[in-house]
């Protein structure tokens, strides 16, 4: 992974973390639940960003690399199950 985007993922995963742990002290404090379901789904878009930043470095650089070294195949059935897993 290329450092802007390992930047970038910590940055997305670290407001994650901070959000998550606004949430806890929402749940905590019996704040009112449609406030806490939208703050839910805003860590879930973050980690969705972070998801997809990290699935197009490994196809830009994993897989292409696997390719060229004549292991494409075995990449690409990674990330088949990977899209599977996403989709659901």
């Amino acid at each position: 992974m290329d450092d802007n985007t390992r930047r970038q993922v910590l940055n997305l995963l670290k407001t994650s973390r901070g959000q998550i742990d606004g949430i806890i002290k929402m749940v905590e404090d019996d704040r009112y639940c449609v406030d806490i379901s939208k703050q839910i789904l805003a860590v879930q878009a973050l980690l969705k960003k972070a998801n997809l930043k990290i699935i197009d470095q490994h196809i830009k650089h994993c897989v292409r690399q696997a390719f060229t070294e004549g292991h494409g195949e075995e990449k690409v059935n990674e990330i088949m199950e990977l899209i599977d897993k996403y989709a659901k």
